[in-house]
């Protein structure tokens, strides 16, 4: 597969997205082995823009593996400074299921309350959660507060 062609400014804009990311794929002593491939690969459809980071002292090695990354993957090399090497690819559009069963309105919940003396078994507490309500950690339901307006919306009506 050839790999992705990017004009300077592109290249320049992924840069600086990419500059605040941390490595999610690192190679080690192994190198390239398609395990890796398979890591980098999902990490491209999920993210689009990844760092690689390579345990690899040997510079022209590092970028031979950023090469064949790029064409195996269809990938295109946005930087490679240092260890690190940035890629990107634009993401596939995600395919939702539609799920029949699934509808918006209340659904119940089932609320595990843990006693305080150690030995005693859990409360199991069945809730039902409605659309404007949320669930806290401590097992309580919130009703979500109505979205305020400004002042000068309020006096507008």
């Amino acid at each position: 597969m050839p790999q992705i062609q990017l004009t300077p400014a592109e290249r320049r804009e992924h840069r600086a997205n990419a500059h605040h990311l941390d490595p999610v794929v690192l190679i080690g002593g192994d190198g390239l082995t398609p395990a890796v491939k398979k890591e980098i690969d999902a990490a491209l459809n999920a993210h689009g823009l990844i760092k690689v980071r390579v345990f690899n002292d040997d510079r022209s090695a590092r970028e031979l593996m950023y090469q064949q990354i790029a064409a195996d993957l269809n990938a295109a090399p946005i930087q490679h400074i240092g260890k690190l090497l940035v890629l990107w690819r634009p993401q596939p559009a995600k395919q939702r299921a539609v799920d029949e069963d699934r509808m918006p309105g209340p659904r119940d919940v089932k609320v595990l309350k843990f006693s305080k003396r150690g030995g005693q078994r859990p409360e199991i507490k069945q809730l039902r959660v409605l659309g404007n309500q949320r669930l806290t950690s401590g097992g309580q339901i919130k009703r979500a507060k109505p979205k305020q307006k400004s002042i000068k919306k309020r006096q507008a009506d």
